[in-house]
């Protein structure tokens, strides 16, 4: 009977009765009833790498920044330069605290100079939100949380174009990394971007609740393959791609995380502007690095990594993974012992497990 309550109370997307219909293995995942996996976290993970595979991502929050001033507040909010964005256009931005620490990492949708769709963390979306709307104040933009508007799908792998291209009046071939379009999938209103969370081709597409059940269905249908939670940290972590919680936080800058390539100090004054000007002159003292474990185990989020007695670093994300066959991980250590080959001490459960740091991503698809 508890355990009932339990899923009672956990928010559902509009997708959870298909899921369930297709014997999903749900759990709770930030307040969320959601798959971890259907036939198995190895057989997904390979459909995407090598055929294509459906995530339901509905439980991602989406905010609209509208009005005069709407390019002003996102820069002011985020470290990345909005206005080298145009019509069309995507790209990845951290909506940083004055301490340069994450809200947040988001995406940005320009729909025109004073009209944007922002793309947040499921488990972020009211306190992105209420923090866009507090740095809004005294400007002349409209901040509105849209989320309950869109159930959200993911089409991933080499095969994603070929199987969606049917069904929308998108055109999917020109259309570039980090672009976007609008038009009809299926004979609904829909956005159409070519962006995921797995390192290989893809899509995702936004339309209302209502016509998500049919539309997944239909993309099942026609040879994707359901993918749950597991299969997407995998393919994520290979890729290299931040997991807010776990690789960044509002303790972590930027730079610290390896993303200074989003970091676009010349823009003006922004949120953390001063921190992370500073620790481009000076330096950080922690970095986050790839790493593959030399010994046997697997190094997971939250394990420490010592130095003889010291905790010196912490093991940020790992798996096992399936493509290369090898357990790997993302960690913070100290710049001094970052360099590509240097070997580190991971704590697991107790045992002194050797690493070694490697370049990221650990997996780059052929283009």
């Amino acid at each position: 009977m508890a355990e009932q309550s339990i899923a009672a109370e956990l928010k559902k997307t509009p997708l959870n009765g298909v899921e369930k219909e297709l014997g999903g293995k749900m759990v709770d995942f930030g307040g969320w009833e959601l798959p971890v996996q259907f036939t198995g976290i190895l057989d997904e993970h390979e459909a995407v790498r090598t055929r294509v595979g459906i995530f339901d991502v509905s439980h991602m929050g989406e905010v609209t920044v509208k009005g005069p001033d709407a390019l002003k507040l996102l820069q002011q909010a985020t470290c990345n330069d909005v206005s080298k964005l145009e019509n069309g256009r995507i790209h990845y931005n951290g909506l940083l605290y004055p301490t340069a620490g994450f809200v947040d990492d988001i995406l940005i949708y320009r729909n025109a100079p004073d009209d944007y769709f922002v793309v947040v963390n499921a488990s972020n979306t009211d306190k992105d939100f209420e923090w866009l709307r507090d740095c809004a104040k005294g400007m002349d933009a409209d901040v509105r949380n849209v989320s309950a508007d869109y159930a959200q799908l993911a089409i991933q792998g080499p095969k994603a174009e070929a199987l969606l291209q049917p069904m929308t009046d998108v055109g999917l071939s020109p259309m570039k990394y980090y672009r976007f379009g609008t038009g009809k999938v299926d004979g609904v209103e829909a956005i159409v971007s070519r962006t995921g969370y797995t390192g290989e081709d893809g899509f995702e597409v936004y339309i209302a609740p209502e016509h998500g059940p049919r539309i997944m269905r239909k993309i099942i249908a026609a040879g994707a393959k359901p993918c749950g939670l597991g299969a997407r940290d995998t393919l994520r972590l290979e890729a290299k791609m931040a997991l807010y919680g776990n690789d960044i936080d509002h303790s972590t800058t930027p730079l610290e995380a390896d993303l200074g390539w989003i970091v676009k100090v010349e823009k003006g004054d922004f949120n953390g502007r001063d921190v992370l000007q500073r620790e481009k002159s000076e330096g950080v003292r922690r970095r986050l690095v790839g790493f593959e474990m030399v010994d046997r185990g697997i190094g997971r989020h939250g394990y420490p990594i010592v130095d003889g007695s010291s905790e010196i670093g912490v093991v940020t994300s790992g798996t096992h993974s399936p493509t290369l066959k090898k357990a790997i991980g993302l960690a913070y250590l100290p710049v001094d012992k970052t360099a590509l080959g240097s070997e580190f001490v991971v704590l697991i459960r107790g045992k002194e497990t050797r690493a070694r740091v490697v370049p990221t991503p650990f997996y780059k698809r052929a283009k």
